[in-house]
This record gives C-alpha cells, structure tokens and sequence, in this order.
C-alpha cells in the first residue's frame, strides 16, 4: 500500500503541474494525494507519522519518488519500512529539505542539507540528478512548498 501511495503522489504532482500554475491552495500532501500517483509516499508519510509535518507551514521542497521507484526496491523493503516508522521517517526526511527551491535554484554539484540532517548532491549537467536519483518533474507548487518529482528512492548513508 506504501508503494501505491507513492507512485499515486508522484504521478498525480506531475499530471496536475499545469493545474496549479495559478494558485497553489493545496498543501504538499494533498497535491501528492490529488496526483493520484505517489500512493506509496503518501501511505509511508502516514505510518511515519509525517502528515502533520508535511502539511505545516513550511516551505519544504520534496524530492518525491514515483510508485515505480518505490516498487524498483528489493522485495520486502517497503513492508519492512512499514513496520519499522522510526528508519521510515529517516528515509522519507532524507527527501526533504526546508525552504522552497526551484529549479532555477539548482546548480551543478550542490550540496543541499535535508530535514534528516544529512546532505545530498545535486547535479545538473546532462539533467537534474539529486543522490543519482532523476528528476522527472519539478516546480510542482504547493500552498507550503514545492515536489520535484524523482524516479528512484534515494536513502541516506546509515
């Protein structure tokens, strides 16, 4: 159910991009719900208990991973993340930074701190990388931030 939620979020973010062009009135967790294709992220910020958090204020920028890249995972990881909230909500933080960055913000080879504490690099030539990680939709505005949309889960170094 995780990975469906999250491929749901990542999907629906990318297909309503134009949507919310003008005015941003959803927050990040209810734009990934509405794209219908991050239903995994969505069931993992849930067991992680990061709904609150992801609908606060922010800014944030996430860095959201489709439901493919969710599935792309060996057998068993996402159950297991499932069952374990406390590694699950250091996975999901680690795509998360505060502030909002848009991708005119990107440059070449950037460090970028995220929620969980730990950096991650961003690399722009021959296209948007973030961890090795694809960005395959960005500047999904939200009422409290912004989802750059990336094809694979990308974990910290644990």
């Amino acid at each position: 159910m995780l990975r469906r939620t999250f491929i749901a979020l990542t999907t629906t973010a990318a297909l309503t991009t134009s949507a919310f062009a003008g005015g941003h009135s959803k927050d990040i967790v209810d734009t990934a719900v509405e794209a219908g294709t991050f239903t995994t992220l969505v069931a993992a910020v849930q067991a992680a208990g990061l709904v609150d958090t992801l609908k606060g204020e922010g800014p944030f920028t996430v860095f959201a991973p489709t439901d493919e890249a969710f599935a792309a995972l060996p057998a068993g990881t996402v159950e297991g993340l499932l069952a374990d909230p406390e590694a699950l909500a250091a996975i999901l933080t680690y795509h998360v930074i505060a502030g909002k960055v848009m991708s005119t913000d990107l440059s070449n080879n950037m460090m970028a701190t995220t929620v969980n504490g730990a950096d991650v690099t961003i690399m722009t030539e021959g296209g948007v990388t973030v961890d090795g990680a694809n960005v395959v939709a960005a500047d999904i505005e939200a009422s409290n931030g912004v989802i750059h949309v990336i094809d694979a889960v990308i974990l910290p170094k644990m």
